[in-house]
């Protein structure tokens, strides 16, 4: 049974590998329009998030859905948040987040998100059997800014589970409690690093993730291989420690999700970034799906 599944993940992933190398032929004049701009330094959350809106208008899989309300400057703010849910698998649904633009310089993330949510409109077996809260903008105060921190001058993603203050934080740990995920994913654009790598935490199956991930991704990129990476040891690009207060799951619970942090080399060109984070969210969701089914044959 194992190995039939080993067969069926690894045809999968190239089908999809297949699909992808498509839809980045057929991105469309409008798409590019919105990479180009998302790199001016006039931003707008309208412009970067058009792409995933006009999908959510006709699409039966993916819904908007933004939530809470804060005020900067006098300015009110709600968090993007897209829900696609994938068809009915054999088993309970897989609930996964897939969070992007902590930092508000890094929008590869968020555009990424919209080239994976083409390619789930384009193949649903994708999505089979999850549902999927997709966040492409985490920190709208920075992103409007181009900069790193939000606009009260913090690094979001040094404050979950410390009573932070920031509103942004306190909506997202909300959600990441109320949806009691199965797994959490964030992307990130690291100026620092020539190559891909990620850092891996929770569920002791996530390096089994991350891996075929950065594989898929070599596809488009290189993969940092340094011994270590970001202050911190790995191994083939692969890191298994990591900040405090980084965007994740509070520690203690009895089923932890898996989580992965997956980072390109920001220096490099954004095409390339974004054509590299969606086969590798992709895979992600197929090793999982085929991890699971190896656990209920256990």
């Amino acid at each position: 049974m194992a190995e039939c599944l080993t067969r069926f993940s690894r045809a999968t992933v190239n089908r999809f590998r297949l699909k992808e190398k498509y839809l980045m032929k057929t991105t469309t004049q409008a798409e590019s329009s919105v990479v180009e701009k998302a790199t001016t330094s006039k931003r707008t959350l309208e412009r970067i998030l058009s792409p995933l809106e006009k999908i959510a208008e006709s699409s039966a899989g993916l819904l908007s859905k933004p939530f809470g309300q804060f005020e900067h400057d006098g300015k009110s703010y709600s968090l993007p948040r897209y829900i696609y849910i994938g068809e009915k698998g054999g088993g309970d649904v897989i609930r996964i987040g897939i969070f992007a633009t902590l930092h508000g310089d890094e929008p590869e993330g968020a555009l990424a998100i919209s080239r994976f949510v083409s390619a789930l409109e384009a193949d649903p077996d994708i999505a089979k059997g999850y549902a999927l809260f997709l966040y492409p903008i985490c920190n709208p105060t920075g992103f409007e800014d181009n900069t790193r921190h939000s606009r009260t001058g913090k690094d979001l993603n040094r404050e979950f589970w410390k009573n932070s203050s920031e509103p942004e934080v306190r909506l997202l740990e909300t959600e990441v409690w109320t949806h009691a995920l199965d797994g959490i994913i964030s992307l990130h654009a690291d100026d620092t690093s020539e190559g891909l790598y990620g850092f891996v935490n929770g569920a002791v199956f996530s390096e089994n993730l991350l891996e075929p991930a950065l594989r898929e991704a070599e596809n488009f990129l290189p993969r940092n291989r340094n011994e270590m990476i970001d202050g911190f040891k790995a191994r083939d690009g692969i890191i298994t420690e990591g900040y405090h207060g980084v965007l994740q799951a509070p520690r203690g619970l009895a089923r932890p999700p898996f989580e992965i942090t997956f980072e390109t080399p920001q220096k490099t060109s954004l095409h390339r970034q974004v054509e590299a984070n969606a086969p590798a969210l992709q895979a992600i969701l197929v090793e999982y799906r085929y991890l699971m089914a190896i656990a209920q044959n256990i």
